[in-house]
C-alpha cells in the first residue's frame, strides 16, 4: 500500500474534518496519522494515509479533498519511517542538536522533511517563497529550508524556531519582568500580575477615560469585575502584563489570551490616559510578541474599531495585516511570529498611511 501525506487547507467550521475523513474511506484510504495546522490563510489538514492497490491515486484522492470542501490540496509520497510521534521525534532532535550545533541544517530538514537546508545569513529571512523557510539562528545567522510540493505553514516556522531556542544559547533573557525605558526616559517595570494587584488594577481601570475603555472593550465598562479580574491571573485564560510606574502605580495592562484556533492567541492593551503616546503600549506589544515566540505561538490576533487609529497603527508597524470582520465598524489585525507576511488581503491604508483596521 503506498503511504501518501495529503494537505488540505479548510473552513475551520464544525463538521469540515468529517467531511474529509468521509471522502478519503469512501475511497479505500486508510489514514494513519492526522494533524491540525495553521497558516495564513486558515487552518491546513494534514493526514498520512496509505491507499489501497489499485484504488484512486494522488490525484484522484486530491480531486475527492478538493470535492468535499478542502483547498489547495498537496499529496506527495511519504514513508514508512515518518509513522512516528511527533513530540518524541522533536525531542529526539533537540538531543542530537546539544550535541552537534554545527548540524543544525540536517537537524532542521528533517524535522520538517525538507528537501533542501543550508546555512544563509539572518537578512534572507524577508524570503517570500511558499516553499522555503528561513530560521534564524542568533543574530546574523540563519538556515534556508527549500521543499517542493508542500508549502510551509506558520506552524512549522513555529516548531523550528522553537528546536533552535531549546537546543542553542539564548542570547538574552525571555521577556517577562523587566524595566522598560519610555521616550522621555522615565522607566517603568514590566511584568504578571498578581492577585495583589486587584486595587491598583481598579483603580487605572477608573482613572481611564470612557473613550479609552470603549477602545479596549468596545463598551465603556464604567468599572472592572472581580470576575475579569480573576481571569486575568488565571494561567488557563492567557498571561496579562502590568506597567508600574516610578510611584508603584499601575499605569497599563496587556493581555495574551489563549484562543481555540491552534497555535494563536489574542493580544489587548489598555494605557491609562495620560502615559499614551510614551512608547508604553510599543514597548508592550514588543514583549508580547517576544512572549508569543517562547510559548510557540505561530500568530497573534488583535481584534480593534475602525476608529481606533493609534492601536492600528502600532499593529501595523509591526507587521500586521488588517482583515474586515462580520461586525461593522470591527476589524482584526494578524501578526505572524515567523516574520513572514500575514494573510493577503489588508484593507486600504488609514490616517497617516498606516493600514485601516
Amino acid at each position: 500500500m503506498p503511504l501518501l501525506r495529503i494537505r488540505t487547507e479548510i473552513d475551520d467550521r464544525p463538521g469540515r474534518l468529517a467531511l474529509l475523513t468521509a471522502a478519503l474511506a469512501a475511497r479505500g484510504a486508510n489514514i494513519l496519522g492526522l494533524s491540525v495546522q495553521v497558516d495564513t490563510q486558515g487552518v491546513v489538514d494534514e493526514f498520512i494515509v496509505a491507499a489501497p492497490p489499485g484504488g484512486p491515486g494522488p490525484e484522484g484522492l486530491r480531486a475527492a479533498l478538493e470535492e468535499a470542501g478542502g483547498t489547495r490540496t498537496a499529496v506527495v509520497p511519504a514513508r514508512p519511517h515518518e509513522l512516528v510521534d511527533e513530540p518524541t521525534r522533536a525531542l529526539a532532535l533537540v538531543a542530537r542538536l546539544r550535541a552537534e550545533p554545527h548540524a543544525l541544517p540536517e537537524v532542521l530538514a528533517e524535522l520538517l522533511r525538507a528537501d533542501e537546508a543550508g546555512w544563509a545569513t539572518a537578512a534572507a529571512a524577508g524570503d517570500e517563497e511558499p516553499d522555503v523557510l528561513v530560521v534564524a539562528a542568533g543574530q546574523r545567522r540563519a538556515v534556508r529550508l527549500r521543499r517542493g510540493g508542500l508549502p510551509f505553514t506558520a506552524t512549522e516556522a513555529a516548531r523550528a524556531d522553537a528546536l533552535v531556542r531549546a537546543a542553542l544559547p539564548h542570547p538574552s533573557p525571555p521577556p517577562g519582568s523587566r524595566a522598560v525605558t519610555l521616550r522621555d526616559g522615565t522607566r517603568v517595570l514590566v511584568r504578571p500580575v498578581t492577585r495583589g494587584d486587584a486595587d491598583a488594577v481598579r483603580a487605572m481601570h477608573e482613572r481611564c477615560s470612557l473613550d479609552s475603555r470603549r477602545m479596549r472593550y468596545f463598551s465603556p465598562k464604567p468599572s472592572l469585575s472581580r470576575r475579569s479580574f480573576e481571569l486575568f491571573c488565571d494561567p488557563a485564560h492567557g498571561l496579562t502584563l502590568v506597567a508600574e510606574g516610578p510611584d508603584g502605580s499601575v499605569l497599563a495592562l496587556a493581555h495574551l489570551i489563549h484562543v481555540l484556533d491552534p497555535g494563536v492567541a489574542e493580544l489587548a492593551f489598555l494605557v491609562e490616559d495620560a502615559w499614551q503616546g510614551r512608547g508604553l503600549g510599543r514597548a508592550l506589544a514588543g514583549l508580547l510578541l517576544g512572549l508569543g515566540r517562547e510559548r510557540g505561538l505561530v500568530e497573534l490576533r488583535a481584534t480593534a474599531l475602525g476608529e481606533n487609529v493609534r492601536m492600528r497603527r502600532l499593529l501595523a508597524s509591526l507587521g500586521g495585516r488588517t482583515r474586515r470582520t462580520g461586525e461593522p465598524g470591527v476589524l482584526e489585525v494578524r501578526m505572524r511570529l515567523d516574520g513572514r507576511s500575514a494573510a493577503p488581503g489588508a484593507v486600504d491604508p488609514g490616517p497617516g498611511g498606516a493600514l485601516a483596521g
